[in-house]
């Protein structure tokens, strides 16, 4: 397989986790884009989101994913990458988009404060308000569905391993 993988899902399911070790087990390289914007923009996520507000976030991280050059690597996006229409189509032509899902109550129990994060989230707007907004999203652009619950890493990255050789 010479198809990068792409993790997407909300901020707290994983992605950089599960992303790292799935790299290894592939021999691919490992891709965290939520530190490619900071290096391509010098400042931290929540520093771009404080400077450029939102949508200029989402801008930035479109027009930078949108460019990303990879081969062979397993990619953990931000959980606002689907909102980038541009980044999406570049980074599903290049790649698997794997969605890593999990209900809403285990997720609010795994991220505490979302503010510290560096998450895209609007003023006055809830997490299960981001919640019910971005699923859609993930399904839409998704070629797999991993379904986290009851699962530990190790687990998870045993349904990614049977999902990819089913999809190949």
């Amino acid at each position: 397989m010479d198809k990068n993988i792409v993790l997407i899902g909300m901020p707290g399911v994983g992605k950089s986790t599960v992303g790292v070790i799935l790299a290894k087990l592939l021999g691919y390289r490992f891709i965290d884009t939520d530190i490619v914007i900071q290096e391509h923009e010098k400042m931290l996520l929540k520093e771009i989101i404080e400077t450029k507000g939102i949508d200029g976030f989402i801008d930035a991280e479109n027009c930078i994913l949108s460019r990303l050059k990879a081969e062979k690597a397993v990619i953990a996006t931000g959980g606002s990458v689907v909102y980038g229409c541009e980044a999406m189509k570049s980074l599903s032509e290049n790649g698997i988009i794997i969605y890593l899902k999990l209900d809403y109550g285990k997720l609010r129990y795994r991220l505490g404060n979302i503010r510290n994060r560096g998450v895209v989230i609007r003023e006055g707007q809830t997490l299960r308000c981001l919640y019910k907004e971005r699923v859609p999203l993930y399904e839409k652009y998704s070629d797999i569905i991993i379904d986290e619950n009851g699962c530990n890493v190790e687990k998870t990255i045993n349904k990614i391993f049977n999902e990819l050789h089913n999809y190949l």
